[in-house]
């Protein structure tokens, strides 16, 4: 879990997997997101590049740019419960730890403060990646209690807004109404006020959106990180729709995703103060360094 650890001695990589020497030589460790960021997807070995979800899954795209907006991958560790998402990121190339039904933000609680004693001369990013199941339902208590203690670590909710992974049951987070194969009555009750609950238990950052738009989701993603790193308990409340149980034809999986974005998942974006002068600190430093690489890359093209 470090640059130094992951990269291996030159005299050993002709016996290592390719794929292995592929993601040292080419994937996003050690470099910035110009280099191999959500803007250049495609162009590096990433961090997740198969998994086996539904044709057609958004939560699987959303997964895959959590990934690729990583401030650190090298020093990242993730965390989730059952569920359809850990399917995905348990493939991915960064430290995964399973949690058993919904004691993510428990164990992302000890981690946390484990690695600031051990050390605390890096960063060390955790970051819990549930569904809105095992974060909202089966570990809502947990989830909960981390963010009253103002732990430092970002809550990622993948909400499809059902339990995809086992039958189609209705969820705390299902719209109200919402007709399902466990539900044939329909839920009888509105969908829990997620980031409410959230910013109420202490939370400094809040995020709902439905991730339509690649850069502002990626900004999202990395805001909280940074957020968390130094303030706070930080969430994102993602809509990640299931196109199996809510009969989403694939082709109309980007279009709902769109629909969504109008209506119960508007963007709303919340912050305390201290969260915000991290936030434009961090992004001015990028800002500037981003530009002094693009000044330095072009003054070496002209003088070759």
């Amino acid at each position: 879990m470090s640059l130094k650890y992951i990269t291996p001695a030159a005299i050993l990589k002709r016996y290592l997997p390719k794929d292995y020497v592929e993601l040292v030589d080419y994937g996003p460790f050690g470099k910035t997101q110009d280099e191999a960021g959500p803007g250049n997807m495609g162009q590096f070995k990433e961090l997740m590049e198969e998994h086996p979800m539904c044709s057609g899954c958004w939560m699987a795209y959303y997964i895959r740019l959590i990934f690729a907006s990583l401030p650190c991958p090298e020093e990242t560790v993730t965390l989730g419960t059952a569920g359809c998402g850990r399917l995905a990121i348990s493939q991915a190339a960064v430290p995964f730890i399973y949690g058993n039904y919904g004691d993510q933000n428990a164990m992302a609680s000890g981690l946390t403060r484990a690695f600031r004693l051990r050390f605390p001369d890096k960063t060390k990013d955790v970051i819990t990646i549930a569904g809105d199941g095992g974060t909202m339902d089966i570990g809502f208590s947990m989830t909960m209690h981390s963010w009253i203690r103002g732990e430092k670590f970002t809550t990622i909710m993948l909400d499809n807004e059902v339990y995809g992974n086992t039958g189609g049951q209705s969820s705390g987070m299902s719209p109200k109404g919402a007709v399902l194969k466990m539900a044939p009555m329909g839920k009888d009750f509105d969908k829990m006020p997620a980031t409410g609950l959230a910013q109420a238990a202490g939370c400094v950052y809040t995020v709902r959106m439905s991730p339509t738009n690649i850069k502002k989701a990626a900004k999202i993603i990395r805001r909280a990180i940074f957020v968390a790193r130094e303030v706070g308990p930080t969430f994102i409340h993602a809509y990640t729709s299931c196109n199996i149980e809510y009969s989403i034809p694939t082709e109309d999986v980007f279009q709902d995703a769109k629909d969504k974005e109008k209506t119960r998942f508007q963007f709303e974006e919340y912050m305390t103060d201290e969260a915000k002068e991290v936030i434009e600190r961090v992004e001015a430093e990028e800002k500037a360094a981003s530009k002094a690489r693009k000044a330095a890359s072009k003054a070496a093209a002209e003088v070759n």
